[in-house]
């Protein structure tokens, strides 16, 4: 169950807009940059490391939700006491580039582990993007008996556009997009389409099945918060002009 109201809300109308800094980015400053952006564009939450301090910080900040992923129970544990509203097992490409990837049971282990520390916190899971697509799926099944309560997609660090402009952006988010269009119809929890998106991509992951979008690089990697600023809001438009007809 996804206990904040406006965040149930915002995937009920498949509006939800996740605004991500970072699995390992412990750089305060543009940490803090990244939210604020996230607040004042209009984003749904925002997605951190889960280090206590961070949190502290960004909670003085913004009245923005604030989800923390790692790949440690632990940290999630403690990241909650520190103020988090909401807790990811995921955004895995930060390891991909190390040669770590996860099996479907690291998944599903972390999984257990996180929710026997955590029974009522609100649990976001990333299904990996290394997996065979009828295998994601299995694994979103296999996480929503055990739990979780929004499944998150990835594949754009998997992606090798081969053209520029438009072309490329949605050659770009295609792996995602696949893998959103056969969870949703395999899971009954909210779908979060993330990695390689952008505003060009965002109505196509509504369509394909998602309630909701998780961009990254695309914020956290500009070095001025207006251009940030401009991008979430640049995003938002994108999603409100999805012509997706949902029961408010």
């Amino acid at each position: 169950m996804i206990n904040n109201s406006k965040l149930a809300q915002a995937f009920a109308t498949k509006k939800a807009l996740k605004v991500i800094s970072g699995l390992n980015n412990f750089d305060v400053d543009n940490v803090v940059a990244v939210c604020k952006a996230a607040e004042l564009g209009g984003a749904t939450f925002v997605d951190i490391a889960a280090d206590v301090n961070l949190i502290k910080t960004v909670r003085q900040l913004i009245n923005l939700p604030i989800c923390v992923s790692a790949v440690k129970p632990e940290l999630l544990a403690n990241a909650v006491e520190a103020g988090a509203d909401l807790v990811e097992i995921g955004n895995f490409d930060s390891f991909y580039a190390q040669g770590i990837t996860f099996t479907a049971e690291d998944v599903l282990r972390l999984t257990r582990e996180t929710r026997a520390l955590l029974p009522n916190i609100t649990l976001s899971v990333t299904v990996p993007h290394t997996l065979p697509l009828d295998e994601q799926v299995e694994l979103a099944q296999a996480l929503v008996t055990q739990g979780a309560d929004i499944i998150q997609t990835e594949g754009g660090t998997s992606s090798n556009p081969n053209h520029s402009g438009v072309l490329g952006l949605i050659e770009k988010a295609s792996p995602t997009l696949a893998t959103a269009h056969a969870i949703s119809r395999a899971v009954e929890v909210p779908v979060m389409c993330a990695s390689g998106l952008s505003d060009v991509t965002a109505p196509m992951a509504i369509s394909a099945g998602a309630d909701g979008i998780g961009v990254g690089s695309a914020v956290n990697k500009l070095n001025d918060q207006i251009a940030m600023i401009a991008v979430v809001r640049s995003l938002v438009e994108s999603l409100n002009s999805a012509s997706v007809n949902v029961p408010v």
